[in-house]
């Protein structure tokens, strides 16, 4: 099972659910892959925290291997990392990757993460892909590689007016060029249920027919307690609330796709 996570409008939290939901998934004995395509690197240093200074390879190093033929290639494995979870390991991000979007682009790389995953399909149950807060060649190769798409929503007008276009986005992504690629679900994030708006937004999305996922995550400080220790919440506090969110969204995602 693959999961990309996306949305165009950053600061919604996809580096959160991201490494969130991939440390429940280790942590319930899962072999789990994050690969973050984020040149800013928010998976890497959650997971990873001051260790994502000291990476000799990362995503970047994958990237240009496609730009410049070898006689003998790097396999794929060898660009992953292990994290401080066990059962959690890592393809890090690097800010290189901005450079090389448009060479890749240019040289239609756009199946090579694709490729890569496939060859470690064996090596992993669940892979979780992080992206960036745009619809470019690193989304649009993630979105080809994926299974399913989880789309972060942060209770406002301007994500509903984004969550739109998006979903056409991955529509067409899906008609062009990944046909079993399916919308998981909207992940509501920093809900605030005493506040109305939020909850307004979000009925009416539930009334549309979106598939909006439950349940809610909380908005806490703790997240960034967790983000400043480079722990996930499960491994951070295990029984605060937004853990018991994410192990309950978690575990809804596990019953609907098996994995």
């Amino acid at each position: 099972m693959r999961r990309v996570v996306f949305n165009q409008k950053g600061g919604v939290g996809k580096s959160t659910i991201t490494c969130n939901l991939a440390a429940i998934s280790a942590h319930q004995g899962k072999r789990t892959l994050v690969v973050d395509l984020d040149p800013q690197g928010n998976s890497t240093q959650y997971l990873l925290g001051a260790g994502s200074d000291e990476l000799d390879t990362t995503l970047a190093d994958f990237f240009d291997q496609t730009l410049n033929f070898r006689l003998n290639p790097r396999a794929t494995a060898d660009f992953i990392v292990a994290t401080p979870f066990e059962h959690l390991h890592l393809m890090p991000s690097h800010p290189q990757l901005e450079e090389l979007q448009g060479k890749l682009e240019s040289r239609y790389k756009i199946y090579k993460l694709r490729d890569a995953l496939n060859e470690l399909a064996d090596d992993y149950d669940v892979v979780f892909i992080d992206t960036p807060p745009a619809l470019n060649f690193y989304t649009r190769s993630a979105l080809i590689a994926a299974d399913t798409c989880l789309i972060p929503f942060d209770c406002d007008e301007f994500s509903r007016r984004a969550l739109y276009s998006l979903l056409e986005n991955v529509q067409e992504i899906k008609s062009d060029h990944n046909r079993h690629l399916e919308v998981e679900g909207i992940v509501v994030n920093q809900f605030q249920p005493r506040a109305s708006l939020p909850a307004k937004v979000v009925q009416e999305l539930v009334a549309e027919g979106l598939p909006v996922l439950e349940p809610y995550l909380s908005a806490s400080v703790k997240v960034k307690e967790s983000h400043e220790q480079a722990k996930p919440m499960i491994h951070l506090d295990p029984k605060h609330k937004l853990s018991q969110e994410f192990v309950a969204l978690h575990d809804t995602l596990a019953r609907k796709y098996g994995a």
